[in-house]
């Protein structure tokens, strides 16, 4: 039964190939090809990765059971550390990676993603949204959105559904990835006659105490604040607002998912909290129901959408595998160029989105949704 499942799942997903004109049948590989990724399984940022891991071992388990081409997935900590995750690139390579599932999170997959370009290495991240990772690099590509469109899609969403008059901005200055979100939305802001009333920033050494920031927001009179982070500091402004009876309407990016699982915080704190993110784990689809029952009964929680997205990329990874007819005694470098074109030239159905495409610049296409928090659960507006 479970292997009737795994194939129905798989036949689920359609792939098109614009440049043969049709779908290539499955080859049969004699050995398993080598799939490697790093990412946080410890550390602040450790339920993106252990999200990433746990979504791309439910779609290889599946892929696997079909009994076709198989793939060993090898997962390394690199506790969102840049110098960390070089290192777990070079034991992937010993170990003889020959795709890349990327890095999980910006930082790390910029030094990553330099890495494989210049090993071509063919190289596909469920999660890191910076423009930087794929920037002059033909073999890096992204599941999840760059980091403009999700500042410039937030200040369009504010602006079209009016859902405040003064908007404020925290963010962190000394990581890339919210900086490049907030560049986009000051430019939204600018374009779509938003009026932003204050603007705060915070770095890793003022990681953990809001409240200046906080209060400025509350003195300008933030109707909205757009938090361009990660979900540990958000959490701590949710609470030090609370603390100063500040309630503004919280705004955040897909960086924030996975807050509703972080280790002690109270998910109260998160009521009416919106962000912009490509998957919801209540749409009723079948692909999704199906996914989202087999994550929970093996790992005890609801997926978010690291997990979603890394399920996505191990099933884009076989699709175009499958259509290279690749085998496991193939090198890296070889495999790479293959892939490239028939990534470009693809259309792919998923979890995250449908009809997805990529182009030349190793970006995304695909519609993201608008989610609210309520009653601990993001629920789709």
């Amino acid at each position: 039964m479970k292997k009737f499942l795994a194939v129905l799942l798989a036949l689920a997903m359609v792939f098109t190939f614009a440049a043969c004109g049709g779908e290539k049948e499955e080859a049969t590989a004699s050995g398993a090809i080598k799939v490697g990724c790093t990412g946080p399984l410890t550390g602040g940022a450790a339920i993106y990765g252990n999200a990433v891991k746990n979504g791309a071992e439910i779609a290889f388990e599946e892929i696997n059971a079909l009994g076709g081409m198989q793939f060993e997935f090898n997962m390394q900590d690199d506790a969102h550390d840049a110098e960390k995750a070089v290192n777990a690139y070079n034991d992937l390579k010993d170990w003889g990676m020959q795709l890349m599932m990327g890095t999980v999170t910006s930082a790390p997959a910029e030094a990553t993603a330099a890495e494989a370009y210049a090993d071509r290495v063919f190289y596909l991240t469920p999660s890191a949204s910076s423009t930087d990772v794929t920037k002059g690099k033909d073999n890096i590509f992204q599941m999840c959105f760059a980091d403009p469109n999700q500042g410039s899609g937030a200040a369009q969403y504010i602006s079209e559904h009016n859902m405040a008059k003064k908007v404020g901005m925290i963010y962190k200055s000394d990581d890339n990835y919210s900086m490049g979100i907030r560049a986009t939305f000051l430019e939204g802001c600018k374009n779509l006659g938003l009026e932003l009333v204050a603007e705060e920033a915070f770095t890793d050494a003022t990681s953990t105490d809001f409240t200046v920031q906080v209060k400025k927001m509350q003195d300008a009179g933030a109707e909205l604040v757009f938090l361009p982070m990660y979900y540990t500091p958000a959490s701590l402004i949710f609470a030090q607002a609370k603390a100063i009876g500040y309630a503004p309407t919280w705004f955040g990016v897909d960086g924030m998912d996975g807050i509703l699982t972080l280790e002690g915080f109270d998910t109260t704190l998160a009521e009416g909290v919106v962000l912009l993110t490509p998957y919801s784990a209540d749409d009723t689809s079948e692909l999704n129901q199906n996914f989202v029952a087999k994550y929970q009964e093996k790992f005890g929680e609801v997926p978010n959408q690291f997990a979603a997205d890394a399920y996505d990329c191990a099933y884009a990874l076989y699709t175009v595998a499958a259509a290279a007819e690749l085998t496991s005694d193939m090198a890296a470098s070889d495999i790479c160029d293959q892939l490239i074109s028939l990534f470009t030239s693809m259309t792919f159905n998923g979890l995250t989105g449908s009809n997805m495409t990529w182009d030349a610049t190793g970006a995304v296409s695909k519609s993201p949704n608008a989610m609210v928090i309520q009653n601990g659960a993001y629920v789709g507006l």
